[in-house]
C-alpha cells in the first residue's frame, strides 16, 4: 500500500482483521478493478461498512496484483469545503516528500500516473473515503483527475452517490442474520463476555436484528457490554419512546472515527447533511413502521422479504401539510417523491421497489432517532397527534377498498401490499385504540383484513385476533346494542378461533355474536338446531355458524349455511366476506357432501374464482377441487388440480395455501394406492406412490411446525389425513414409513422443499442426508471462524484447495489447514460431507460459490 508522508492518509484504516460476509460485494469490485472501471462509488447508511469493505477489497486486489493504492479520508474536511481544500488532502496521502518547484496538483497527478516500457497507462488505486459531506467538490475533484491520469481507477465511499457520468454503483447492504451474529459473538469475546449457551446466543441475534444488522451498530451493541448484560441490552431496544439506544454512552474509541462514537453520532451526521425540509419529512417518517428487509437470495424459492415500509401516496396522505400558511416550514404533497429519493440518496431512507410500487421505511435505529427528533419540536404532541390520526385513517381507507377488490385480478397486487403494511396495520389499531374517539377505525381495519383472508397470507391468525379482540374491547359500550361492524368481528374472530382449535371459545364467541343479532331471546332460542332457517343473522355471523357445523360438528348441514352467508354478502356487496364463505363452502361440499354437490360446488367455486381473474382465490379453489375429486371422483386427475395450486402458491409464498396443497396431494396419493387393489404387478408402483407421500407427510409435519399449527385441532381435516396416514403406513409397514417420514421432516422448510417436492422439480437426493437437528447443525457452524465458514462454503460448492487460495489470496497450505480444522470442528472425514454440515441460510452462498466455481477447459 502506497503511503503518504502524513499519520492516517495514503493507508487504508487501522482496522481489526475480523471480517464478515460481503462475498458478493468483494467479487463485484475486484471484478469492475480488473476491468479497469474508473469510478467504483460504495453506498449505504452511516455503519453498514462501507469503509471496511473498501479496506477489504483493496488488501485483496492488491494481494493478487502488484498494484499501488492510495487511501484518503476525507472525514476530517468541512462540510462544504471546496475542491482546493480536498487536493489538499490528496496530495498529503499520496505525494512523498517533494523538493521540486511542481505545483501539488502536478504532483499528485505524477504520482498517480504510470506507465510500461511502450508508454501504456497502468492502473493506479486510489481511495476516496467518506464524500457524503464534500460531495460537490469531491465530484469536480474525481471527474477531472479521471481526465488527467488514464490508468487511474477511484473507489468512493459515500452515504450518496458522487454523480459522475459513468459512475458504478455498490450498494452495501445490510450482513445477514448468521454473518450479524458472527460478528457480535466476536466483538463479545473481545470484551471479554462471550455469549455461552443458546440462549446468549437467541437474545444477541435479536439484538443483532434491533441493529438492523448494521456492522458498526453491532460492534456498539456489544461493546455495552462492559456495562450492561444481555437483557438488559434488549430491554434497552423496544423501538417505542422509551427505546434507550440513542443514551448508550461509552469512553472514546481509539482507532474509531469520531462520527462513530455513538449511535447517535452516525445518524446525526447524516441528519445534519439535510435541508430542513429534507429532516421534517425524515421527523414526520417515524410514525410509519421500521424497515424489516433482511437480506436474502435470489435464488432462494420462495424467498419473501421481511416486508415494512409505505407506499409514496402512504407517505404523502400522512406528511404532507394542507394547503395555507402559519409561518412556519411545510411540506406540499408535489415535493415529497424528490424529498424521498433525496432521503434514500442519502441513505437516511430504505426503498424497497415491488412488481409496482416503492416502499420507503426507516430502520429501527434511524425511526428511533427520526421520533425523538420530532418529539423536540414545537407542538410536539399536537403534530404526533396529527400524523397518527392520517396514518390510520389512510389505512382504514385501503384496506376497505382492498375489501372490495380482493376477489379480482387485484389480489396479487393488494397480496403484496398487505405483507408490507402488515406492520403498519398494527401501529394503525393500537394508535386507534389508543384514541377514544377513533378507536371504531381500528376495528374496521381488523374487520377489512379478517374478510380479506389476509392471516392466511400474511402475518398469523393468533395475532389479528388480538388486534380485534382489543378493538372490540375499546369500542364497547354497556348498555348499548352492538353495532353491526361489532357483530361482523365477533362472526369472523369464531372463524380465527377455530382455524386455531380453540373450539370452546369460538362456541362461547358464537353464542354472544347470536344474541348480538338476536337480543330476542325467544326468538334465538334453540338456533342451533335450525340450522337450515335463515334466522336473520348478519353474514358473518352465519359465516360462523357453518364454520362450527363443518369443523366441530362434522354436519353436513354446514354446506347450506355457508352457502346463505355467501349469498347474503354478495347482495350485500361484501365480496370479501362473500369469497371466504365460497371458500369454506366448497371445501365442506368435498368433505361431508354428496358427490354430485361436491363436483358442482367446487366447479362453481373455480370457475368464478377464474372469471374474476383471483389468481390467489383460484389456487384454493383448486385445491378444493382436488378434495372433491379425491372423494368423489378421479384422484388421478386431483393430483393435476393440487399440481397447479402448487404451481402459483411456491411462487407467491402463499405458505399456507401450499401446505394445504401439500397435505391434500398425500390424500390423494392415499386413494390411488386404496384403489390399485393388489397383484405383484402393482406392488412396486404403490409402494412407491406411499413413500412419495410418507416423505410429503414429514415435510408437512415440518410446515406446521413453522406455522404452529396442530393438526390434531383441525377436525374433519384431521380425519382426512389419520385415514390417509393409516392407508401408507399399512402399504410401507410401520418401520419404512418412520424411516420415509422421518427424511421428510428433514426438508427444510425456508426452501419451500416439500413443496417442490410435491411438485416434481426436487428429490431427497437434493436435500442434506444428514439428520443432526437443525440446532445442532448451527451450532457446529458457529464454531467455525468467519474466513473457515468462507473456506466451507467454497469447498461444499465444489472448488479445489488450491482454487479457493486463489480466490481469497491466500496460499495453498493455509487453505489445508483450514481444511482440516474444519473436518475437526464439524465432525466429518470428507469434503462431501461439508454440505451436510451448513446451516440452511448458508446454502445460497453455496450455490452464488457454485456458480463461479473454476472449471477447467
Amino acid at each position: 500500500m502506497a503511503k503518504g508522508n502524513r499519520l492516517g492518509q495514503g493507508n487504508p484504516p487501522s482496522i481489526a482483521s475480523h471480517f464478515v460476509g460481503r462475498t458478493r460485494e468483494l467479487r463485484q469490485i475486484g471484478e469492475l478493478l480488473s476491468g479497469m472501471v474508473r469510478l467504483v462509488t460504495l453506498v449505504g447508511a452511516g455503519g453498514i461498512g462501507k469503509t471496511r469493505l473498501a479496506a477489504e477489497a483493496v488488501s485483496r486486489y492488491t494481494k493478487s496484483r502488484k498494484v499501488p493504492v492510495y487511501w484518503v479520508s476525507l472525514a476530517g474536511t468541512a462540510a462544504g469545503a471546496e475542491v482546493a481544500a480536498l487536493e489538499f488532502e490528496l496530495a498529503h496521502a499520496v505525494v512523498d516528500l517533494d523538493f521540486s518547484d511542481r505545483s501539488r496538483w502536478n504532483a499528485v497527478v505524477d504520482r498517480l500516473s504510470r506507465s510500461d516500457a511502450v508508454g501504456v497507462a497502468l492502473q493506479s488505486v486510489l481511495v476516496l473515503d467518506n464524500c457524503e459531506h464534500v460531495l460537490a467538490a469531491a465530484g469536480d475533484l474525481i471527474a477531472e483527475l479521471l481526465d488527467v491520469v488514464p490508468g487511474l481507477s477511484i473507489i468512493a465511499t459515500s452515504r450518496e452517490p458522487i454523480g459522475w457520468v459513468d459512475e458504478r454503483l455498490i450498494s452495501v447492504p445490510p450482513l445477514t442474520s448468521e454473518q450479524a451474529l458472527s460478528l457480535f459473538r466476536h466483538r463479545a469475546t473481545l470484551v471479554s463476555q462471550p455469549l455461552a449457551g443458546a440462549d446468549d446466543a437467541h437474545m444477541a441475534g435479536e439484538i443483532c436484528q434491533h441493529m438492523h444488522y448494521f456492522p458498526l451498530h453491532i460492534r456498539l451493541a456489544a461493546a455495552r457490554l462492559t456495562r450492561q448484560p444481555l437483557p438488559l441490552i434488549l430491554r434497552d431496544l423496544n423501538g417505542a419512546a422509551s427505546d434507550r439506544r440513542m443514551q448508550w454512552s461509552q469512553p472514546p474509541l481509539g482507532g474509531a472515527d469520531e462520527r462513530h462514537q455513538s449511535i447517535r453520532d452516525v445518524i446525526a451526521w447524516s441528519y445534519e447533511l439535510c435541508e430542513d425540509n429534507e429532516q421534517l419529512l425524515f421527523r414526520r417518517m417515524a410514525v410509519f413502521a421500521v424497515d424489516a428487509d433482511v437480506p436474502t437470495d435470489d435464488a432462494v424459492v420462495g424467498a419473501q422479504s421481511g416486508g415494512g415500509g409505505a407506499e409514496l401516496a402512504a407517505v404523502v396522505a400522512v406528511c404532507a401539510d394542507e394547503d395555507g400558511a402559519d409561518g412556519r416550514l411545510r411540506l406540499g404533497a408535489a415535493e415529497i417523491p424528490e424529498l424521498l429519493e433525496r432521503l434514500v440518496d442519502r441513505s437516511l431512507v430504505a426503498s424497497h421497489i415491488s412488481t409496482d410500487a416503492v416502499y420507503y421505511a426507516l430502520a429501527e435505529s434511524f425511526r428511533v432517532f427520526a421520533h425523538q427528533q420530532l418529539r423536540q419540536q414545537p407542538d410536539a404532541d399536537d403534530e404526533l397527534a396529527r400524523l397518527l390520526a392520517r396514518h390510520r385513517r389512510y389505512y382504514r381507507d385501503r384496506v376497505m377498498h382492498a375489501r372490495a377488490s380482493w376477489f379480482s385480478t387485484q389480489d396479487k397486487p393488494l397480496l403484496e401490499w398487505a405483507q408490507r403494511s402488515w406492520d403498519n396495520f398494527g401501529i394503525a389499531i393500537e394508535s386507534s385504540v389508543a384514541t377514544a374517539d377513533d378507536a371504531s377505525i381500528g376495528l374496521e381495519i381488523s374487520l377489512g383484513l379478517l374478510a380479506l383472508r389476509a392471516p392466511l397470507f400474511v402475518g398469523s391468525l393468533p395475532e389479528i385476533r388480538r388486534w380485534t379482540e382489543s378493538a372490540l374491547a375499546a369500542v364497547r359500550r354497556p348498555g348499548r346494542p352492538h353495532s353491526e361492524p361489532e357483530i361482523a368481528a365477533m362472526g369472523l374472530l369464531v372463524w380465527s378461533l377455530m382455524s386455531e382449535g380453540a373450539y370452546r371459545a369460538a362456541e362461547r364467541l358464537l353464542e354472544a355474536a347470536v344474541a348480538a343479532c338476536l337480543p330476542d331471546a325467544a326468538a334465538r332460542a334453540g338456533w342451533r338446531d335450525r340450522p337450515d332457517a335463515d334466522l336473520g343473522l348478519a353474514p358473518e355471523v352465519e359465516f360462523a355458524r357453518g364454520c362450527e357445523l363443518m369443523l366441530a360438528q362434522r354436519d353436513p348441514r354446514a354446506i347450506a349455511v355457508l352457502a346463505r352467508a355467501r349469498e347474503m354478502a354478495t347482495a350485500r356487496g361484501d365480496y370479501g366476506v362473500a369469497a371466504i364463505s365460497e371458500m369454506i363452502e366448497s371445501w365442506a361440499a368435498s368433505l361431508l357432501g354428496t358427490a354430485p354437490l361436491a363436483m358442482a360446488t367446487t366447479r362453481r367455486y373455480l370457475d368464478n374464482a377464474t372469471r374474476a381473474g383471483a389468481t390467489m382465490a383460484t389456487t384454493w379453489a383448486q385445491v378444493a377441487r382436488a378434495i372433491a375429486l379425491t372423494k368423489h371422483g378421479d384422484p388421478v386427475e386431483a393430483l393435476a388440480a393440487g399440481r397447479a395450486a402448487l404451481a402459483d402458491q411456491v411462487p407467491m409464498g402463499d405458505r399456507v395455501g401450499a401446505l394445504w396443497a401439500v397435505h391434500v396431494r398425500v390424500w390423494s396419493l392415499s386413494k390411488i394406492i386404496v384403489n390399485r387393489g393388489d397383484g405383484v404387478d402393482k406392488r412396486a408402483l404403490t409402494r412407491e406412490l406411499a413413500r412419495e407421500a410418507a416423505h410429503l407427510i414429514g415435510g408437512a409435519e415440518t410446515q406446521r411446525r413453522m406455522f404452529g399449527i396442530v393438526l390434531g385441532k383441525q377436525g374433519l381435516l384431521a380425519d382426512e389425513h389419520t385415514a390417509a396416514i393409516e392407508t401408507i403406513r399399512n402399504v410401507l409397514g410401520a418401520k419404512a414409513y418412520d424411516a420415509a417420514v422421518a427424511e421428510g421432516v428433514s426438508l427444510r422448510y425456508e426452501f419451500a422443499e416439500a413443496e417442490r417436492l410435491a411438485l416434481g422439480d426436487f428429490s431427497l437426493g437434493a436435500a442434506s442426508a444428514d439428520t443432526m437437528p437443525p440446532d445442532e447443525v448451527a451450532a457446529t457452524w458457529l464454531d467455525l471462524t468467519e474466513s473457515e465458514q468462507d473456506v466451507a462454503v467454497l469447498a461444499a460448492a465444489g472448488w479445489t484447495n488450491s482454487s479457493i487460495a486463489a480466490r481469497r489470496g491466500s496460499s495453498y497450505r493455509t487453505v489445508d489447514a483450514q481444511m482440516s480444522t474444519i473436518f475437526q470442528k464439524l465432525h466429518i472425514t470428507s469434503r462431501k460431507e461439508v454440505l451436510d454440515r451448513l446451516p440452511a441460510d448458508q446454502l445460497p452462498r453455496v450455490h452464488e460459490a457454485a456458480k463461479d466455481r473454476p472449471r477447467r477447459h
